[in-house]
């Protein structure tokens, strides 16, 4: 079997081959359960234990897709809160409950109750996830839901995304803190080249946050990118 590693300098996410080749893997919290139908991996820890890791899949994920473009850090470690805006199913959040462990909680906020529903399902199983039905663009509507967080991450297509994100970053972000925010192209400007998009979302997020990576996602998700940015203090 080949050798599982630590991808790169991120802590709590792990791999399997090199380059093109690579095939990203967390750490199963609930050894013998999938969420998506990714495959499993095993290994030994120093003590002989069976360790259970459970693929990543970066055309399913935008944060595995922001890992696989080698972006500088995704601020989400061990034992972190994270407010999840967009959480949809859970694939990604899945994998964010695996890297926080069972001292770190993910608040997994979506406003379809449909796609919150199978997030219900997930839950049940990782006790460090918290589902919430909300409208992320009215963050003070969930206020007594959540306290601060390390991170905010955010995934969801809609024109002022941009905004709805520097919002949930100014109540929930802790001062120093990191987010992400995943930008959709065509949902903010279906007319518009995405370069064009990204720079003027750049321009919204300069105004109030410090940005410290940006990535696009292409191929695995086309007409799309990651920004990585820091509270000020």
């Amino acid at each position: 079997m080949p050798e599982i590693k630590q991808f790169k300098h991120f802590k709590g996410v792990y791999c399997i081959g090199s380059g093109n080749r690579t095939t990203l893997l967390t750490k199963n919290l609930v050894p013998g359960k999938i969420v998506y139908g990714e495959s499993l991996f095993y290994d030994k820890d120093a003590e002989g234990n069976k360790v259970e890791y459970r693929e990543w899949d970066p055309e399913r994920s935008k944060l595995g897709a922001a890992l696989m473009r080698e972006v500088s850090q995704i601020s989400i470690k061990e034992n972190d809160y994270v407010l999840y805006l967009g959480c949809s199913t859970g694939t990604t959040v899945s994998h964010v409950s695996d890297i926080v462990g069972k001292n770190g909680l993910v608040y997994a906020l979506d406003f379809a109750p449909r796609v919150l529903r199978d997030m219900v399902f997930v839950a049940e199983d990782r006790t460090n996830i918290a589902p919430i039905m909300a409208d992320a663009n009215k963050p003070d509507t969930y206020a007594h839901l959540i306290s601060e967080v390390d991170t905010v991450f955010m995934d969801i297509a809609q024109k002022n995304q941009a905004e709805i994100f520097i919002k949930n970053c100014q109540l929930y972000l802790k001062e120093g803190g990191f987010g992400l925010l995943a930008v959709k192209a065509r949902s903010v400007d279906v007319t518009r080249y995405p370069k064009d998009v990204f720079r003027q979302i750049r321009a919204l997020l300069e105004k109030e946050m410090t940005i410290t990576d940006y990535r696009e996602l292409d191929p695995y998700e086309m007409d799309h990118a990651i920004f990585v940015v820091k509270k000020k203090i």
